[in-house]
């Protein structure tokens, strides 16, 4: 159990998705470094989410390393929040709708 007063380091994690890879890791850091990624982050309106366990498995990737396959599904969905904040919707190929 976490005691009052005892709390964690921060962590940041910054992805880049250019639509066409799975996104890989940019940059990373705790304490210090992760307070300086989060304001450059706020400085330049680009969405946070607060996920520490994410975070977590993202930090143990090196630099510039795509995301693995088995967390495409939680990096979708902080990616379709990011999108969802920033009022874009990414480019959606063309379908057909059969019934």
């Amino acid at each position: 159990m976490k005691e009052p007063g005892n709390k964690r380091p921060p962590l940041a994690v910054a992805l880049r998705y250019d639509g066409q890879h799975a996104p890989r890791v940019t940059a990373k850091g705790r304490d210090r470094l992760a307070e300086e990624i989060l304001a450059l982050a706020r400085e330049h309106n680009v969405p946070l989410q607060e996920n520490a366990e994410l975070a977590g498995l993202l930090a143990k990737l090196d630099l510039g390393e795509e995301i693995p396959e088995m967390l495409y599904l939680a990096v979708a969905q902080v990616i379709a929040f990011a999108y969802y904040l920033s009022g874009k919707a990414p480019a959606v190929p063309d379908a057909t709708v059969v019934e």
